[in-house]
């Protein structure tokens, strides 16, 4: 039986990993019918502008890869099936963000304020349905500690938002480099799928491998240089899928030490757009988020990525060590 509870995550990576590497020619070749090519930054690195017209929405084929481990593996388990309609939900408006900037021919896709309510919406969801699970409702777990804290519903709730957007947009700063957001997704869901045997939740360690292998089978075509982005859909849904697994597991507060990366790459964007202000027009790094700062100063983009991704498993071996 131990054995069993191991080997399905293994399982479920291999076979999200072969569904994306099987389907993406196919999704690539699709995207290039429909000129579903991305817009770039006029203002970003110059390097980047040859990256224009390159297939965007790829994020599709790391849900296909996911919704397809899932499905066949364990479709009727109540924790793994929300995690993946809260991870669909989020790629859905990742999608239609998409959809409008391709359609518009610019960087502007949905309004602030509809993606604002479209997350908020579906993070009151998530928290809705941990408060109806007796087994996660509003307790989290301290990181480094035993102790385990129960907050008031009028806490949580914000919470849950705070965390679900949080992640999610993180995770959407983080996607700017070939390669990069796939693999420190990768290296977070790996860890994630170490925490939740840890504490004794093999629905949400089966989906977070599955959730690894997707990401790896996606990296396969978004290595430089890619072939492919996997935009807002994407990203959108991976930090979805990370958020979901935080608040089932009740370890909302480890997760920005698991994601480190992505609260760095969010602070670099805070502490320019403040310093900016403040300072009417100077700025602290060259650009951001962070790793179009090592980018202008001469790091070759996969360098960026490399090192971007070591840096996510250095915060991941600290998140486990905050929960062994």
């Amino acid at each position: 039986m131990d054995s069993l509870i191991f080997t399905r995550p293994l399982v479920g990576a291999l076979m999200a990993f072969l569904a994306v590497i099987l389907i993406g020619p196919y999704c690539i070749r699709y995207l290039h019918k429909l000129k579903f090519g991305q817009n770039v930054r006029a203002d970003g690195p110059k390097e980047h502008l040859r990256k224009s017209g390159t297939p965007t929405m790829g994020g599709i084929m790391i849900i296909i890869g996911l919704a397809f481990a899932i499905l066949v593996l364990d479709h009727h388990r109540p924790d793994i099936i929300f995690a993946l309609f809260v991870t669909l939900a989020y790629g859905m408006i990742g999608f239609l963000d998409d959809l409008l900037k391709i359609l518009s021919h610019s960087s502007l896709g949905l309004k602030a304020r509809q993606k604002l309510f479209g997350q908020v919406f579906v993070a009151i969801l998530v928290a809705l349905y941990a408060l109806s699970r007796a087994d996660v409702g509003t307790t989290l777990l301290v990181p480094f500690t035993d102790i385990t804290v129960n907050l008031p519903i009028y806490v949580f709730i914000p919470l849950v938002i705070f965390v679900m957007l949080g992640v999610t947009n993180a995770v959407n700063l983080t996607d700017g480099l070939d390669g990069l957001a796939a693999g420190t997704v990768a290296v977070a869901a790996c860890t994630y799928m170490i925490i939740a045997f840890k504490l004794g939740n093999p629905e949400i360690a089966l989906f977070a491998a599955a959730l690894a292998g997707a990401c790896l089978g996606f990296a396969w075509f978004n290595a430089h240089p890619a072939a492919v982005f996997m935009g807002d859909t994407g990203s959108l849904a991976l930090g979805a899928a990370l958020g979901v697994m935080a608040i089932l597991t009740r370890t909302s507060l480890f997760l920005p030490i698991v994601g480190g990366i992505f609260v760095i790459e969010t602070l670099s964007v805070i502490i320019q757009v403040l310093y900016f202000r403040i300072t009417h027009g100077k700025r602290i790094f060259r650009m951001a988020p962070l790793h179009h700062h090592f980018e202008l100063k001469g790091w070759a983009e996969t360098k960026v990525m490399i090192r971007f991704c070591l840096l996510g498993i250095f915060f991941g071996a600290i998140g486990l060590l905050a929960v062994l």
